[in-house]
């Protein structure tokens, strides 16, 4: 069950050596605060973890608050910028509970990374670079495309995988987890681990998952991505975006089906009486149960089903607002915290996105004019019930 779903181990011979010393083995992952946000994508190297912890191993989560000063390059074609102390505070302090969603938080030991590297000295530091060269760094590809298109490469960037190996000592790691995007980092700690006189470290590498634009990894910043603390409704129907081409991966790594499930999803939907929309809406409802509850699931599937598929407004379970003294249907859509701004607002409205008891707003400049409570919704799933002034 350890290998299912690992798309590379180093090396399988070794993983089974360990796993027949018949003893609690310590498990690393590490995860850097990059964004304040948990999504689908990290859940599904924290899945693999959760089984070693299941399993009864010793499991750290580590995170990275100092390699998160340094910016972890996999994968980019470009700098990254490194994150100020107040953003990885500010980031950090939900990683844990967020985790929680998929990890049996009370048998793992988060770390910080900070603990041994912020200790460090030059010298340290100095030793550490002279045990690896610079044409191994190259050997990333991301490094090597970069050098071969004459982009600039930070001297600091190579430190990264050499701090993230460092973790493997702190903590003697065994096995560390991670997504196909650090196998480089991993086998570094191997590396490393070795020159410090440690046992390698077996390292387990799971795919990516795609985000729903089906195009980039999910991300973030990419946009193409679903939160696990994220409302029940705005997972459903974040989910129902993902391409139909995407639904046997989405079973595979957002649901965990198994691998033969998967296969014949994706034969049954490659056949004339396929029904797509069904298949995604049943995923979708599944994967939303393991973040909140089978009711809440199924809720949110209706919901999407009501107003997004029937197109009607919903009848329950809206949130009110009072009108205030907002004067343009601008400004009420500011006011219940549909917009940002009046600007963005503005765009809404020119986009036809907006509707006041299900007819489109056209003019953004459009004042309020209802006496009796309306439903104001933006896009199909976005609605309030505005109340006139008592």
């Amino acid at each position: 069950m350890l290998v299912d779903g690992c798309d590379h181990i180093e090396s399988v011979a070794e993983l089974d050596a360990l796993l027949k010393e018949k003893r609690p083995l310590r498990v690393k992952l590490g995860l850097d605060p990059t964004t304040s946000d948990l999504h689908l994508g990290h859940a599904v190297v924290l899945h693999k973890l959760q089984q070693f912890v299941e399993g009864g191993h010793q499991v750290t989560l580590i995170i990275g608050d100092f390699t998160g000063r340094i910016g972890d390059p996999s994968g980019r074609n470009e700098m990254r910028p490194a994150l100020s102390e107040d953003q990885i505070r500010a980031n950090m302090t939900t990683y844990a509970d967020q985790a929680g969603k998929v990890l049996d938080m009370e048998r793992v030991s988060v770390r910080y990374n900070s603990e041994w590297l912020a200790k460090l000295t030059l010298s340290d530091v100095l030793r550490l670079l002279s045990q690896v060269t610079v044409a191994r760094m190259l050997d990333r590809n991301d490094f090597a495309q970069r050098y071969r298109s004459n982009e600039p490469i930070a001297l600091h960037e190579f430190l990264y995988p050499i701090a993230q190996a460092y973790d493997s000592i702190a903590i003697r790691a065994e096995i560390e987890l991670g997504g196909n995007d650090q196998l480089f980092n991993l086998l570094m700690g191997r590396q490393y681990q070795g020159q410090a006189g440690q046992r390698e470290q077996i390292c387990m590498t799971v795919p990516l998952l795609e985000g729903l634009d089906g195009q980039k990894k999910m991300s973030k910043t990419a946009g193409n991505y679903v939160g696990v603390t994220e409302d029940a409704r705005s997972q459903f129907g974040k989910l129902m975006r993902m391409p139909d081409e995407l639904i046997p991966r989405y079973a595979r790594l957002a649901a965990f089906r198994s691998e033969a499930d998967c296969v014949q999803l994706a034969a049954a939907l490659g056949s004339r009486s396929a029904r797509p929309m069904d298949e995604k809406k049943k995923l979708a409802e599944e994967i939303v149960a393991r973040y909140h509850d089978a009711g809440e699931a199924k809720r949110a599937r209706e919901y999407f089903e009501q107003t997004v598929q029937r197109r009607e407004l919903p009848t329950d379970d809206v949130r009110e607002v009072t009108l205030g003294n907002a004067r343009r249907v601008s400004d009420v859509l500011v006011a219940a915290g549909l917009a940002e701004s009046k600007r963005a607002a503005e765009r809404l409205i020119l986009g036809n996105g907006v509707k006041v008891d299900g007819v489109v707003v056209s003019d953004p400049r459009a004042p309020w004019t209802h006496s009796e409570p309306v439903t104001l919704s933006v896009g199909a799933r976005r609605f309030v019930r505005v109340l006139p002034n008592r």
